[in-house]
């Protein structure tokens, strides 16, 4: 019976292997054809016959609160599996996919099924192979390869030979990784069940159309397996926690669906991974032949190049049909192939020296460096054809669920759009489009709009358009729920679970959750967001993350995030981590400064509102707290940091600058400004003039609004600079700048006012010491003029010269 079945091993998107393929089942006419592909797929294989416009892919997912993947598989009218669909149907076979299922745990790091190896672990035999028959032949790629040996226009049975011969060295006697081996054994087994069926008289029993690397195990295994109709493996729900099982509303979603696909998506697959480059090319050699694709691909690629103002003239062009000419002979092609193409091309219109490979010996992404005459020509070559589906064609829940929203909100997916957030309409479109943008959906893009949800702006501008690819992406976006609103949150709880635990990523995406208006996450996200935050190891990369889920917590009506439990379960767990990272001392560096300080005011601001909330229900014992967090903790914590030495100077500054903001509002606080002041001048006064500067940025950063209307901390601080001596003023100039920085100008302009009346300089204009005089040296290039003077004064009175002229100068 074995005498009946023919097993063709193909490489993915060859024509070679697709001519072979129609050939094999016109002159066979098996009862069946078995083709590589998502088994759950064969009750509707009739939508594979849809009038579609090629290429388009079988796009299989699983989805879930804790993994989502998803699988094509593509078709190209070059494609052997595409060919088999086709004649099979014409030649009254019947036609059976025979994969397993793209939810399968073997798919699980695939995205492409019709990869050429698909098993990472065993690349290394597959290329040792590849390279020592390059080596023998003098080929360089494994591409080249690959043509010199199958697309040269051999007869159907010396291709026959050559693929088995060349499959059956490539797998040799490997049994492949655990998910090969699983695939194979589904594949095996549908084998096995079609050889058991009847027989019909003049006709093979089965054709199998697979990728060659499975080829080879394939024709071992089928023997040995049961002859029953195999049963499609479904996804399962696991869990070892029974609290932990989910219900209907998060159970698993998997599913497959036909999107439209494109050339440059089946060419960007890299290495073992890819199945063959350049599927323009290929398609011309499907529709024309080596000669007429060689026709086209250089009509097109001269076009590009004289679009791109690059050197391609009609002399360039005769040397490029010369040297393909003679390259395909000195390497005994009958006709030139696609590398003699691009060898001539490089070799006639690259005139300087290369920095980087060329970029069809290699896969994957192309290398910088790459000449732009090249990068042109492997464009040119992957094409720009975009599939379309066939009306009717069945789609997932979403898309008219997408269709739906955007014609209630009188969206159209066409030009600019300018929103106003204050009003409610444009407030729900903009949840609309936001939802599209965590969807990833091509075509909506936000232009212009604050980055902060509660940021206090009211415009969002949008570019929206329907790009090409725009209906595949909102079918694959599918994978994430039935309408917008789940997608939308099904796809941001993955994007912040892939955040690893990190703060950063964490508040960005729950800042997209207040945009698209998603109040509610998952209660295992939750647990997994609460862990995330208590194990940051830096409080400077807390502070600005607390800052904005504090700012969503209590003023995100707007975007229905106020009191949100998400945010109440991230802050709560924030706040006592980031008390507890500043405790010890540790030095803070330039770069992380301004972090650092966001930090220590978005604990205070925390702090103040939960004692006014406390405050205002001092009298209702039952009313609920705002957040479980400790002010008389914090107030600690931050007396602590300011006393602590060995702290930094902005740390100690900013810590004393919180306890001094919250005076009056807690029972530890100190109440009385003047001591404050005090406490500021005497931190200030026990501290090197390098970091003066920088204590003074902690202070007026928490407790400007205490400090700097005050007459003693301004008279303090001008005599502290007046003590100073050059070297000193020199050293503490720079971060003393930085610190008034805080001030906005108005307040400036009240401490200038304050200075010159120190001075009984009142009769001049605050400008005199605010405003920056264009030729006019800074205070600190004044002073160091002065430091190196009286260093050279010092040196000439050291060996007795005197300068009877000289006059102490004011200090700048």
């Amino acid at each position: 019976m074995s005498e009946s079945l023919h097993i063709v091993g193909v490489r993915h998107h060859s024509p070679a292997c697709a001519r072979l393929v129609a050939e094999r089942i016109r002159t066979l006419r098996p009862a069946y054809v078995l083709i590589e592909g998502p088994a759950d797929f064969n009750e509707r294989l009739d939508e594979l016959y849809l009038p579609h416009r090629l290429p388009v892919a079988i796009y299989s997912y699983l989805s879930g609160d804790d993994t989502h993947r998803g699988s094509w598989s593509p078709f190209a009218e070059h494609s052997p599996e595409w060919q088999a669909l086709q004649v099979a149907r014409q030649v009254g076979a019947a036609v059976r996919f025979i994969d397993l299922p793209a939810w399968h745990d073997a798919f699980s790091r695939m995205e492409n099924r019709y990869a050429d190896v698909a098993d990472h672990e065993h690349e290394e035999r597959a290329e040792a192979y590849e390279r020592a028959l390059t080596e023998k032949l003098s080929v360089q790629g494994r591409d080249a390869l690959w043509d010199h040996l199958f697309e040269d226009g051999c007869d159907a049975a010396e291709l026959a030979q050559r693929l088995s011969t060349y499959f059956d060295h490539l797998r040799g006697e490997d049994r492949g990784s655990q998910g090969n081996q699983a695939r194979e054994a589904m594949m095996a087994r549908w084998i096995a069940w079609a050889m058991a069926q009847p027989g019909e008289p003049g006709r093979a029993q089965a054709l199998v159309v697979c990728g060659g690397y499975h080829a080879p195990a394939l024709a071992r295994l089928w023997q040995g397996m049961p002859s029953e109709l195999p049963a499609t493996p479904q996804p399962s729900l696991e869990s070892t926690d029974e609290e932990d099982t989910p219900d209907a509303d998060t159970a698993l979603r998997f599913g497959s669906y036909l999107v439209p696909y494109t050339f440059k998506r089946l060419d960007a697959f890299a290495g073992y991974a890819s199945g063959m480059p350049s599927p323009a090319y290929y398609q011309w050699v499907w529709d024309h032949g080596p000669e007429g694709a060689a026709h086209r691909a250089l009509q097109h690629v001269m076009q590009r190049l004289r679009e791109k103002k690059l050197p391609a003239s009609t002399a360039d062009l005769m040397a490029v049909h010369l040297r393909a000419q003679g390259l395909a002979r000195l390497r005994g092609h009958e006709k030139p192939l696609r590398s003699d193409w691009l060898d001539a091309l490089a070799g006639a219109l690259v005139k300087d020296a290369l920095d980087a490979p060329l970029p069809w010996t290699y896969r994957g992404a192309i290398r910088p460096g790459t000449d732009p005459v090249l990068v042109q020509a492997m464009d040119v070559l992957a094409g720009d054809t975009v599939g379309q589906l066939a009306p009717g064609t069945p789609q997932p829940p979403l898309v008219a669920a997408v269709r739906a929203e955007l014609a209630a909100h009188g969206i159209v997916l066409r030009g600019q759009i300018k929103l106003d957030l204050l009003l409610e309409a444009d407030r729900a479109k903009s949840r609309v489009l936001h939802r599209l943008a965590i969807l990833r959906l091509p075509g909506v893009r936000r232009t212009q709009g604050p980055k902060l949800a509660m940021s206090g702006e009211r415009t969002e501008l949008w570019s929206l358009s329907e790009p090409l690819e725009q209906q595949a992406a909102m079918i694959e976006a599918g994978a994430w729920g039935a309408s917008l609103h789940d997608a939308a949150r099904a796809r941001l709880e993955d994007d912040l679970r892939q955040a690893h635990g990190r703060i950063g990523p964490l508040a960005d995406g729950l800042n997209q959750a207040a945009w698209a208006g998603l109040s509610a996450l998952s209660d295992a996200l939750l647990r997994e967001l609460q862990g995330a935050v208590a194990n940051e190891p830096r409080f400077e990369a807390l502070g600005p993350a607390l800052s904005v889920l504090h700012t969503l917590l209590r003023h995100g009506q707007m975007l229905g995030m106020a009191d949100a439990p998400v945010l109440r379960v991230v802050i709560e767990s924030g706040v006592d981590r980031a008390l507890w990272l500043l405790e010890p001392p540790a030095d803070i560096a330039p770069a992380d400064m301004q972090a650092h300080l966001e930090g220590h005011l978005a604990l205070r601001r925390i702090v103040a509102d939960v004692l006014a909330h406390a405050q205002d229900h001092a009298h209702n014992a039952h009313a609920p707290s705002l957040l479980d967090v400790e002010p008389a903790r914090a107030l600690a914590v931050w007396q602590r940091k300011a006393a602590d030495a060995s702290a930094a100077a902005v740390s100690r500054g900013a810590a004393l600058g919180a306890t001094l903001s919250l005076a009056g509002r807690a029972a530890n606080a100190q109440t009385h400004d003047d001591h404050g002041v005090a406490e500021a001048m005497q931190l200030l006064h026990s501290l090197p003039a390098p970091v003066l500067g920088d204590a003074l940025t902690g202070l007026l950063a928490l407790a400007r609004e205490v400090l700097a209307s005050e007459p003693a901390f301004v008279a303090g601080m001008d005599r502290t600079v007046q003590v100073l001596d050059n070297a000193d003023f020199v050293r503490a100039m720079p971060s003393l700048r930085a610190a008034f920085a805080w001030l906005p100008p108005q307040e400036r302009g009240l401490l200038a006012d304050q200075v010159l009346a120190l001075h009984d300089a009142t009769h001049l204009s605050r400008r005199t010491l605010t405003a920056h005089r264009a030729g006019e040296a800074a205070p600190e290039q004044l002073a160091e003029a002065r430091r190196v003077e009286d260093a050279v004064l010092a040196r000439l009175a050291a060996w007795g010269v005197a300068l009877e002229d000289t006059e102490e100068a004011p200090r700048p």
